[in-house]
């Protein structure tokens, strides 16, 4: 059992957003995020109402530094496409990636979000949470309005 004096917002601390909106066809990406602190994160891919045609993907992609150097995908982490006409409006995706899972034997330690609407419009909004900072406590993002 966890300790139950350390709050759930303390062990899943909100990294990078997409912000929800309603995109059209494109790429929206995060913030880059160092997982110095992190032994893993997971990233959360939210997708409302999708126009008839629509397609969307959504991957993470790592670097060697915050200003995404070097940018590649990670190996194994992006989704199965959703798709309007496989009726996937209003489904959500989780992308768990550990540190050891990025290109370390060539220094890249910090990891984005990535979703890309194809042919029509879609809402979707995406989230990077870390997990079990190594050196607690660490803050959320100063965009995070209230913790209660």
């Amino acid at each position: 059992m966890s300790n139950a004096n350390i709050l759930p917002s303390n062990r899943a601390v909100l990294m990078a957003t997409i912000d929800p909106d309603a995109y059209g066809a494109g790429t929206v990406t995060s913030d880059w995020v160092s997982l110095a602190d992190f032994g893993y994160i997971q990233a959360l891919v939210l997708v409302g109402e999708m126009q008839a045609t629509s397609t969307v993907d959504a991957k993470l992609e790592q670097a060697t530094d915050g200003s995404g150097t070097g940018a590649k995908d990670i190996s194994g982490k992006s989704i199965t496409q959703l798709t309007a006409a496989g009726s996937d409006d209003d489904k959500q995706v989780i992308i768990n990636c550990r540190d050891d899972e990025l290109d370390v034997a060539n220094s890249f330690t910090h990891v984005r979000l990535s979703i890309t609407t194809a042919t029509a419009a879609s809402d979707s909004a995406g989230l990077i949470l870390g997990h079990d900072s190594r050196y607690s406590p660490e803050t959320d993002l100063a965009s995070v309005d209230e913790v209660v």
